[in-house]
C-alpha cells in the first residue's frame, strides 16, 4: 500500500473532534454544577441560558457561585492531565528525530479516543463529574494535545526545505487549527441541541477511530527509522539519556548567539501563549454569565467567529512575510490581540462581543511565526528537539495560564468579570519587551548563516 506525506488530514480530524468536545465539556460541567447548586434540572431555551440578571436576587448569588465553582473545577481538571502529558510530550517528540513522527500522532489520538468513550459513559449513566479527573490523567498519559502539536509541527518542518515555505506551511497548519476550531465550535451547539452530550461524544470517538486508521495505514513517516532500530535504547534510562542529550545539544554545543536567540524566542513564545491561552479560555464562562447570558448556539457562534480571525491571521502572515521580517509580523499580531482583549473586557452586549473579533483579526500571527523562527535557527536533526521544547512549554505555560486565569476569574467575577481580559492585554508588554530587546541588539534570527555558518555550509554541501 502506497503511503503519503500529507499530515493535514490528521490535524484536521483531530482538531475537529477535540474542538467539538472541548466547549461541551465546559458546558457539561457548568450544567452539572448548576443542578447540584439549585437541586433542579438545568433549563435552556432558544434565546438564553437559565441566567439571572437581577443582582439582588438570591438566584443571582448562586449563579455567581456556580461560575466560581466551574472555573476552579476546570483549573483542577487541567492540572490533573498536565504533568503526565508534559513528560510524554518531551520524551516522544524529542525522540521523533530518531524514532519517527508517527508515534507522536498516534498516541494522542488513542488517548483522545479513550477520553471521548469515557465522556460518553459518564454522560449516559450520569456518573459523578469527579470521574473526569481520572479521564484527564489517562489522556495525559497518552501525551494529549502537546504531543500531537509537537509531532505535527516537526512533521511539517521535516518536509519543508525552503525557509519561506516553512513559515507559510506552519501558518497553514495554524489556519487549519483556527478554521476547524471555528467550524467545530459552531457545530457543537447544534450537536448538543440536536443529539445531546452522549451522542456528540460518540461522534467525536468515531472521528478519532478514522484518524488512527489513517495515521497507521496511510501516512508515511518523514524519518527513516530502520537505520536506528539496531541503535535504539533498550532501557528506559537510555531512552531518557538520549532524549535529554538531543535537547541539550541545542544549548550546550550551539554558538553563543544562537543559544541566546533560541532562549529569547522560546521566552517570547511562552509569554505570549500565556496571555492568549489564559484570556481566551474564559470566553465560554464569560458568555454564559450576565449580561450576555448566551445559550449553547450563541456560544457556538462565538467560537465560530474565530474562524475569520484564523483566516485573516493566515492571510496576514502570507502577505506580510513578502515584505516584512518575521519579528515585525509578531509585533503586529500582539498589538491586534491587545486591542481585542481590551474591547472584550467592556463588551456587555451580544453585538459588541461579536465585534471583539474585529481588532483581533491578526492576533494569531505570532504563534506560527515564532514557531517558524525557532525552526529556522536549528538543523534538520534538531527539529524534534526544538519542537519538544515548544510542546513542553505549551503544556507548562497553558496549564499555569489556565490555573491563574481561572482562579483570577473566580475571584473577580462578582465585581468586574472583564478584569482578566484587561490583565491578559497588559501582560503582552512582556513579549513585546523581549522583541524590542532583539531589535535593539540586532538579533532578529533572519540570517541563519551568521548564527551557524559551519552547520549551514555543511548542509549546502550535502544538498549540492
Amino acid at each position: 500500500m502506497r503511503k503519503v506525506l500529507c499530515v493535514e488530514p490528521v490535524i484536521f480530524v483531530y482538531m475537529f473532534a477535540s474542538s467539538l468536545t472541548s466547549p461541551l465539556v465546559q458546558q457539561f460541567i457548568y450544567r452539572r454544577l448548576w443542578e447540584e447548586e439549585y437541586n433542579s434540572t438545568f433549563v435552556a431555551d432558544s434565546n438564553a441560558t437559565h441566567c439571572e440578571q437581577n443582582k439582588s436576587s438570591p438566584a443571582y448569588i448562586k449563579q455567581k457561585e456556580v461560575q466560581e465553582k466551574a472555573s476552579v473545577f476546570n483549573m483542577r481538571l487541567d492540572l490533573t492531565g498536565a504533568v503526565p502529558s508534559l513528560i510524554v510530550a518531551f520524551v516522544v517528540v524529542a525522540n521523533g528525530d530518531r524514532q519517527g513522527r508517527k508515534t507522536s500522532l498516534v498516541l494522542p489520538s488513542v488517548g483522545a479516543l479513550i477520553a471521548d468513550i469515557c465522556l460518553t459513559v459518564i454522560s449516559h449513566f450520569s456518573f459523578s463529574i469527579s470521574v473526569l479527573f481520572v479521564v484527564a490523567f489517562i489522556t495525559g498519559l497518552f501525551g494529549s494535545m502537546a504531543t500531537f502539536l509537537g509531532g505535527g509541527f516537526a512533521f511539517i518542518a521535516d518536509v519543508c526545505h525552503d525557509e519561506k515555505q516553512k513559515t507559510t506551511r506552519i501558518a497553514v497548519v495554524d489556519l487549519i487549527f483556527g478554521l476547524v476550531s471555528g467550524l467545530a465550535g459552531l457545530s457543537s451547539g447544534y450537536f448538543l441541541r440536536g443529539i445531546g452530550f452522549t451522542w456528540t461524544f460518540v461522534t467525536a470517538s468515531l472521528l478519532h477511530v478514522v484518524n488512527i486508521i489513517y495515521i497507521v495505514f496511510f501516512l508515511k513517516d518523514t524519518v527513516g527509522v530502520s537505520e536506528f532500530q539496531h541503535q535504539a535504547p533498550v532501557t528506559f534510562k537510555e531512552l531518557l539519556r538520549e532524549t535529554f542529550s538531543g535537547v541539550c545539544v541545542l544549548f550546550k554545543t550551539a554558538p553563543y548567539k544562537k543559544r541566546i536567540l533560541i532562549i529569547v524566542l522560546l521566552f517570547t513564545f511562552m509569554t505570549y501563549l500565556f496571555t492568549v491561552v489564559g484570556g481566551s479560555s474564559l470566553f465560554t464562562l464569560y458568555e454564559l454569565d450576565e449580561p450576555l447570558c448566551w445559550n449553547e448556539v450563541y456560544i457556538g457562534y462565538g467560537a465560530a467567529a474565530f474562524t475569520s480571525v484564523s483566516l485573516t491571521s493566515f492571510l496576514g502572515v502570507y502577505l506580510f512575510s513578502k515584505c516584512l521580517k518575521d519579528i515585525y509580523i509578531v509585533f503586529i499580531g500582539i498589538f491586534s490581540y491587545v486591542g481585542g482583549m481590551v474591547m472584550a473586557a467592556f463588551a456587555k452586549t451580544t453585538l459588541l462581543m461579536f465585534l471583539v473579533r474585529v481588532p483581533s483579526l491578526l492576533c494569531f500571527m505570532p504563534v506560527p511565526v515564532l514557531r517558524s523562527m525557532l525552526s529556522k535557527v536549528v538543523l534538520a536533526g534538531e527539529q524534534g528537539a526544538v519542537f519538544a521544547c515548544i510542546a513542553c512549554l505549551e503544556v507548562v505555560t497553558g496549564t499555569i495560564s489556565l490555573s491563574v486565569f481561572n482562579i483570577l476569574y473566580a475571584a473577580t467575577v462578582a465585581w468586574f468579570s472583564g478584569f482578566s481580559f484587561v490583565l491578559s492585554a497588559g501582560l503582552c508588554l512582556i513579549p513585546l519587551a523581549a522583541l524590542c530587546w532583539l531589535l535593539c541588539t540586532s538579533w532578529n534570527g533572519e540570517d541563519l548563516a551568521l548564527l551557524v555558518p559551519e552547520e549551514v555550509s555543511s548542509i549546502e554541501s550535502v544538498d549540492s
